[in-house]
């Protein structure tokens, strides 16, 4: 694979961001795209917002008067992305994750805020690929088939508890 840039912004301070969570965003990243078989090189910007934020994010651009977790932003259609002539990266888009809300949503399903963006990382990835569990049930059921292979790859499962070895893995 290709060289694989995630930029990620903190654009709140509302929740202090654990350690460790840039880490697991870009190993998430990474994962999808290797599991799409997407080998060049790609740039991926995530921000990490609150509720205020997101909801006048959600307002603004899908027309819904309310806050959500994560927000997808493809910059390509049909597999065609934009290209930096700079870098050769093929620019993905933006992920924009309410930090509020997931740590809601953690404590609310029983797992661990990184297991929560973890799999918001992971499904805004599939997003930005493509993917649209909006479409129907079957679209619903493979997005979420891929979801969890991709976060069991990384260890960080329904039933398991995120660990990473930072030395193993090089950004």
């Amino acid at each position: 694979m290709g060289k694989v840039k995630v930029l990620i912004t903190n654009k709140q301070n509302t929740v202090k961001i654990p350690t460790g969570i840039r880490l697991l965003i870009r190993k998430c990243c990474h994962a999808v795209l290797e599991s799409e078989n997407y080998n060049d090189s790609y740039e991926i910007s995530v921000s990490f917002v609150d509720d205020a934020q997101i909801h006048e994010i959600n307002k603004e651009f899908r027309n819904i008067d309310r806050p959500t977790d994560v927000l997808s932003f493809p910059l390509g259609e049909d597999g065609v992305y934009d290209q930096d002539m700079e870098t050769g990266a093929y620019l993905l888009g933006d992920i924009v994750i309410s930090i509020e809300t997931a740590e809601r949503q953690a404590e609310v399903y029983g797992h661990s805020l990184e297991r929560e963006v973890g799999f918001l990382t992971v499904h805004s990835m599939l997003h930005l690929l493509g993917y649209d569990h909006e479409l129907g049930k079957l679209e619903e059921r493979i997005m979420r088939e891929k979801e969890e292979a991709i976060l069991s790859s990384l260890g960080i499962s329904r039933d398991e508890t995120f660990v990473i070895d930072e030395h193993e893995y090089k950004s």
